[in-house]
């Protein structure tokens, strides 16, 4: 992003969250009929229903978007933010795997390497302002959830998400 956003802190912020709401929209696209499909799985206890993921996912992209914007704003590597946006991907890919794809094994191994991702990210953002690390500690912690609840309802579905 240009240098003559850091000038216009609001345009760098909403570029930053445009950014990140374009991989929310990527997995969302493969989460159209998610609802019917996470009701139809055979689901852990500690499930939550289909109707908590949007509110969270919203306010966790938001959350990271401010942080990119942070971290950019207060001069993170070129790198760092390319290993941002990589994890964006990776993301938007998990929806794909599991909801369009039903494809249970790739979707565990794809939201490890996200965890993995975001540790990464996280570290870098903190070292060059703690805050933008900060604001990605909801997301890990969701993430390191979604993990377990990934690896559990593909265990208990493998006709429908693959042995």
């Amino acid at each position: 992003m240009s240098s003559a956003m850091k000038k216009h802190p609001v345009v760098g912020l909403v570029a930053w969250l445009v950014v990140t709401f374009i991989a929310a929209a990527v997995g969302a696209a493969a989460s159209v009929d998610a609802a019917p499909f996470y009701a139809s799985l055979v689901r852990p206890s500690w499930a939550p229903p289909s109707s908590v993921f949007g509110p969270v996912w919203t306010l966790l992209y938001t959350l990271m978007g401010v942080a990119a914007w942070w971290a950019w704003r207060h001069g993170a590597s070129r790198r760092l933010l390319v290993l941002y946006v990589v994890q964006l991907v990776v993301n938007a890919l998990w929806s794909w795997l599991f909801f369009a794809w039903h494809r249970g094994a790739l979707a565990v191994v794809d939201i490890v390497l996200l965890a993995c991702l975001i540790v990464a990210t996280l570290v870098g953002f903190w070292r060059v302002r703690p805050l933008s690390g900060v604001l990605l500690l909801p997301y890990l912690a969701w993430v390191t959830f979604a993990s377990a609840l990934s690896w559990a309802v593909w265990q208990l579905n493998p006709g429908v998400l693959g042995a």
